[in-house]
């Protein structure tokens, strides 16, 4: 109880109990005090003060260094696409077909609970032709006649590899650097950091899709794109797939844009003296984010209105280009996206789960995006933007060269296979035309220039003009950091 209470009637018990606890450990001396406040509010106490020539919210010091990517364009393929269907051929594997996968080259790695109960692990040679494309002489699947013909402008890394085998954890490692949930995504990373360069847009916008694949196939969920431990404003704000992008984003009956704007000047004096009182930094928060959603209105109707699009260009990114929520209309909003400045951009398709079935399915999702990715990397080219917006394609993990269930000349299935798989990246501060990393002939292991998920993240900050070691919060009495205490930048591929 505090022994002024009578003077705090005017607030209701829970902000009472507040005020107490605060006015104490704000009061109390040394660094113990300020240490037990920040723990109570579950943030870092101390924020670094934003530089006056900086982007709105930008930390002091940040970006550490000239970057050579102004936004990125995140295309999440969630599933795990298969690898050796796509861009890493081993055509050596014909010869064993259907023998079992030696102990050599399984080397005693665990298995899923799909293929843990089976007696043999039968190879699974890729029916599907490849061929090399482009004076890089890259090789890809006759899946990708569009993706292909852009060949020059990819980097290729056939050496990714995880830590986690099944899909949540695994898609939950790429995005925070850790399989448990709970911690920042890389995009609120890069706006806590970095800030946003347009004030009537979320510094990180998500977007998903469903295509042909299954409709029990993975699902995703609204905490891979948060900011965890980090303030609120940061998290990704994601657009819908049918009606207003965003909910709530058209006034409902009777109230017009003025009354809005009242509205949110009444609610903003009482939140500040809300905020006066209590010093909760998640107040202004949410006073920010009342005052996006305001600028928001009249924003994001301009953003996904695509009727001035020329029909060249809505013909880069294929036949669905017009219907809302598809890959390829969400590649074309990423584009616009991009030209209005937003920082992070991360398109989620879904779809690319095959343990059975794998070359029908693989054949939809191939369809689903091979277009629309080769259009966006053409369309971003030809306006100047592929100079500094890094794009990044690429699952959780990859796929086992044995067959899941059984194997037969025209169909088999795939378990999960984190130990090697394939991951995309193209423009700003990229060496395009290049494949990197290699796999030995079964498709299972690295046996040159391998890539950590930490080494991708890292790679990424840096292109950002982050140093990814500097850029840290304090939460619970520790520095977090995107890559943990591991991470490096991958050299090879830079320009």
């Amino acid at each position: 109880m505090n022994c002024n209470d009578s003077a705090f009637w005017n607030l209701d018990p829970g902000q009472r109990m507040a005020l107490g606890r605060r006015t104490f450990l704000q009061t109390a001396g040394g660094g113990i005090g300020m240490a037990a406040l920040g723990s109570l509010l579950g943030k870092s106490a101390v924020s670094a003060a934003p530089a006056g020539t900086l982007p709105a919210g930008a930390l002091a010091g940040f970006p550490n260094f000239t970057p050579k990517a102004k936004r990125i364009i995140y295309l999440f393929q969630s599933g795990a696409p298969s690898q050796m269907d796509l861009f890493d051929p081993k055509p050596k594997m014909e010869e064993q077909r259907a023998k079992d996968l030696p102990d050599s080259i399984r080397q005693g790695q665990r298995l899923t609970g799909m293929t843990s109960g089976q007696k043999n692990f039968p190879i699974a040679p890729s029916i599907f032709k490849f061929a090399q494309h482009g004076q890089s002489g890259a090789w890809f699947s006759e899946l990708w006649p569009h993706l292909s013909k852009v060949a020059d402008d990819l980097c290729v890394i056939r050496s990714m590899h995880t830590e986690a085998i099944n899909h949540d954890p695994a898609i939950t490692f790429f995005q925070t650097g850790s399989q448990l949930p709970g911690r920042p995504s890389i995009g609120s990373w890069v706006s806590y950091g970095l800030g946003s360069e347009n004030k009537d847009l979320p510094a990180y916008v998500v977007l998903t899709s469903f295509g042909t694949g299954r409709k029990s196939d993975q699902p995703l969920y609204d905490r891979l794109w948060s900011a965890g431990f980090l303030p609120s404003k940061h998290q990704g704000v994601k657009f819908r797939n049918s009606g207003d992008p965003v909910l709530y984003l058209s006034n409902p009956p009777g109230v017009d844009t003025a009354m809005r704007r009242d509205s949110l000047d009444q609610i903003g004096a009482l939140n500040q003296g809300t905020f006066q009182t209590l010093g909760d930094p998640e107040i202004q928060a949410r006073v920010a984010q009342y005052e996006m959603a305001f600028r928001m209105q009249a924003s994001v109707p301009d953003l996904s209105d695509i009727s001035k699009e020329p029909q060249s260009v809505l013909d880069l990114y294929g036949p669905e280009v017009k219907t809302p929520g598809t890959y390829a209309a969400n590649c074309l909003l990423a584009r616009r996206l991009a030209e209005r400045d937003v920082r992070f951009i991360q398109l989620f398709h879904m779809g690319w789960d095959h343990h059975g079935g794998l070359p029908s399915a693989l054949r939809g999702q191939c369809s689903d995006t091979d277009h629309p990715t080769a259009g966006l990397i053409r369309d971003l080219k030809q306006r100047g933007l592929l100079e500094d917006t890094l794009i990044v394609w690429g699952g959780e993990f990859g796929r086992t060269i044995y067959s899941q269930g059984t194997l037969t000349a025209e169909n088999y299935g795939r378990d999960h296979h984190p130990r090697c798989f394939t991951t995309l990246v193209a423009g700003a501060g990229i060496k395009p035309g290049i494949t990197y990393g290699t796999t030995d002939d079964f498709c299972y292991n690295i046996v040159e220039n391998p890539v950590h998920v930490h080494d991708l993240n890292a790679t990424i900050m840096h292109l950002l003009g982050i140093n990814h070691e500097r850029l840290t919060y304090r939460y619970q009495g520790r520095n977090f950091r995107l890559t943990d205490v591991e991470g490096k930048v991958v050299r090879g591929i830079l320009s």
